[in-house]
Formats: C-alpha cells, sequence, structure tokens
C-alpha cells in the first residue's frame, strides 16, 4: 500500500505577523538611531522622519569628543587579548577537571566551585573587586583584562566540560599510547574536536567584553585607559544629553562589531550550526 504524503499546514497569517513584529522591535530603534545621528540638534522635533538636512559632522565631532582612537585601542586590547587567553586557558581548565573528576574528589569541588560562581550577581562582588584591584594594581587595561578571563572562566568551563565528557576517552589512550603528553594530547586531539564549542565560547566572550560597561566604570578612572563604553558618558551633562553626538557615537562603536561579523559570519555560522547538529 502506498502511503499517503501528509501535508505540512502553516499558518501563514502568524508567520507574517511574528516577521512584522520581529522586523520593527530591531529595525525600528537603529532607524531612529541612525536619524538621530545624522540630524541638526534643532531638528530633533519628529526623529522619526527623514532629517532636513544631512548633517555627518556629527560623527566626526563625535569622534573627536570622544577621543575614539584611544578608547578604540582600549576597548580592542583589552577584547582581543581577554578572547585569546580565555579560549586556550579555559578551555585546557575544563579538560583537566573533567578528565580527572572520576580519579579525584578535588576536581569535582573545583567543578562545583566554578559553576556556583555562575550564580554570584557581579553587583556582590563589585566593591571587594575595587579594593582588590586598587590593592594589586590591577585598575588598569591590563589588570582588567587579567580579571575579564578570571570572570569568564565559570560559565567557559561548564561549556567545555559538557562537550570535553562527550569526547571518548579513548582518543586520550591512544594519544599516549604514541607518546603524547597531557598538554599535547589537548592542542592536538582534543582541542580541534572542540570548534562547535569555542565558536559559542568566543562569540560570548567577545560580546561580553566588547559591550561590558560596569566592570570598566569601577575599575578604570584614568580617562586614557578608558573604553569605548565609558566614553559615552561625556554627551551626558546634570541637565542635559546632547542625543546627536551620542548617537553618531553609538554607530561608532557598533560597526566594528557589524564589519567583524560581516567578515566572519561564515565560521559563526559554521560553528553554532555544528554545535546544534552535535
Amino acid at each position: 500500500m502506498k502511503k499517503k504524503k501528509v501535508k505540512e499546514k502553516y499558518n501563514w497569517i502568524v508567520t507574517i505577523l511574528l516577521i512584522m513584529g520581529i522586523l520593527f522591535v530591531i529595525l525600528l530603534p537603529l532607524y531612529m538611531t541612525v536619524m538621530i545621528a545624522i540630524r541638526d540638534p534643532g531638528d530633533m522635533h519628529n526623529v522619526l522622519a527623514l532629517p532636513k538636512t544631512l548633517r555627518l559632522r556629527n560623527f566626526i565631532e563625535a569622534w573627536e569628543m570622544t577621543d575614539f582612537p584611544v578608547k578604540f585601542r582600549n576597548t580592542a586590547f583589552i577584547t582581543i587579548v581577554n578572547l585569546v587567553f580565555t579560549l586556550m586557558t579555559n578551555s585546557f581548565v575544563a579538560y583537566a577537571i573533567t578528565r580527572n573528576r572520576k580519579k579525584s574528589k578535588f576536581f569535582t569541588i573545583v567543578y562545583y566551585y566554578f559553576v556556583s560562581a555562575m550564580f554570584i550577581p557581579f553587583s556582590v562582588l563589585m566593591l571587594p573587586l575595587v579594593v582588590q584591584a586598587n590593592t594589586f594594581h590591577l585598575d588598569n587595561v591590563v589588570g582588567i583584562t587579567f580579571l575579564y578571563v578570571v570572570f569568564g572562566m565559570p560559565m567557559n568551563t561548564f561549556l567545555y566540560s559538557g562537550a570535553i565528557r562527550n569526547i571518548p576517552e579513548a582518543l586520550d589512550e591512544a594519544a599516549k599510547i604514541d607518546g603524547a603528553n597531557p598538554v599535547q594530547t589537548f592542542w592536538y586531539v582534543i582541542f580541534p574536536t572542540l570548534k562547535p564549542t569555542t565558536a559559542t565560547v568566543a562569540i560570548l566572550s567577545f560580546m561580553w567584553t566588547w559591550n561590558d560597561f560596569t566592570m570598566p566604570l569601577v575599575l578604570l578612572s584614568e580617562p586614557s585607559q578608558q573604553t569605548l563604553q565609558l566614553a559615552q558618558y561625556v554627551f551626558k551633562t546634570q541637565f542635559s544629553v546632547d542625543y546627536n553626538h551620542a548617537f553618531a557615537s553609538y554607530l561608532l562603536v557598533l560597526a566594528p562589531v557589524l564589519i567583524i561579523y560581516v567578515f566572519c559570519q561564515r565560521w559563526i555560522m559554521n560553528g553554532v550550526v555544528a554545535g546544534a547538529v552535535k
């Protein structure tokens, strides 16, 4: 007997409404940001309408007001160095913990210690962190980069440990028979199989570090050490906000992330999809 094909039914009305709602939520704020950024300060009565005069000078003035090259250099340094050291150290820590949990209770305690840190809000640690950072001279670009690596370890260890548990220990044993030590086993055998998880950790670490405002706010007091996010304070005074320059600056801060995504979207999507399939 021939099997009847079951036709899949789609509620196109609901689907179209959902798509329109998503586009509205995403595109409307972006449209308003662009319109305000290219608008003259005297033409703010209707921000949804096209500006009467195109004022691109807002971007030049915002660039100068925020000292964009210096702040961009600080932010890029923190983000890139944190990303490299996070992927190198957090993955190896997770490997050491996961492979030794059955052999020693110490590693089990360490694992739960890291996981428990995920549930502690940053506001609880803020004051002690400021005191300790001042004591150990970590209130600078290099120090805050080190702190980002440490603070990202709980979540990243949790993600990497879940992936490493799915990798057969037979691979480790085979590498050991071939004469590889634990470090070589990890870098040449285990780490290449963690590409999906590494892509996820890289995306989360990059976005968190680039967009973070709270930690630089409480640690970086010197203007020459500040990041792009702290530089946005320059547009807010006690009684007013310079919206035109502020929104132009927001777009300047957003531009590097968009450029990186455009050039790296193939690797990002491959990593996410591979992780979902796995």
